[in-house]
């Protein structure tokens, strides 16, 4: 999957280049081994840094997610109005923070991570939590998703299109923290196309994904 922070900058990039991460979508255009991971700055009324709340009809078992505060991620225009459309929407985010959770514990079985990616998109997510654990890093900075775009395929079937911008997150070393705000040399905007099933418990749940760095859509 991810564009987010570029297994953010040089050093890292040696460590994700050597995984083959396209799985998650079957195509070529991913990008998600080598470029900074996602984010930056925004502000409307739809835009949060934390896990969307679930309604009062939903009763999934969801499993808990914490991201450290100075991982920050906002989404813009994540409300369409379509009761379906925004429930596709809310479990997108969560399977993005739950990512970045898993990132800051270093945990590549995460009970969030497996929650909302299965088949190929876990595979694929799995190998990208490994690939910051094994470049001894983290990030700290604010990642935006912008320009959400869903298709109903179906009642249970979606197409979740989004962009990212990762300007403003930078490598964190896990042991003595420090920031590395080295420029990265790649676009920081990412195309994030994606497929979502609802399962059993009514969760939309990531199935399929590619991303695209420098994609013009997203400003690139």
């Amino acid at each position: 999957m991810n564009g987010r922070p570029t297994l953010l900058a040089a050093a890292a990039l040696t460590a994700v280049a050597a995984l083959s991460l396209s799985a998650c979508g079957g195509g070529d255009d991913n990008s998600k081994g080598n470029d900074k991971i996602a984010g930056a700055d925004a502000g409307d009324e739809s835009a949060s840094s934390a896990s969307p709340s679930p309604s009062a009809l939903d009763t999934a078992n969801r499993p808990d997610i914490a991201v450290p505060e100075d991982m920050k991620s906002i989404f813009e225009g994540w409300k369409t109005g379509d009761a379906a459309k925004d429930a596709a929407l809310a479990d997108a985010e969560r399977a993005l923070n739950s990512v970045d959770d898993a990132i800051a514990r270093g945990d590549t079985k995460s009970k969030a991570l497996a929650f909302y990616y299965q088949d190929d998109a876990l595979i694929s997510e799995v190998k990208w939590v490994q690939a910051w654990l094994d470049a001894n890093i983290s990030w700290k900075g604010t990642i935006r998703y912008f320009d959400p775009q869903v298709t109903l395929r179906d009642k249970n079937t979606a197409v979740v299109i989004y962009c990212a911008d990762d300007s403003k997150a930078y490598n964190k070393d896990r042991k003595t923290g420090k920031v590395d705000k080295t420029p990265a040399s790649d676009s920081p905007y990412v195309l994030y196309n994606t497929r979502l099933e609802k399962n059993n418990e009514g969760v939309w749940v990531t199935t399929g994904l590619n991303t695209k760095r420098g994609h013009e859509r997203c400003g690139g």
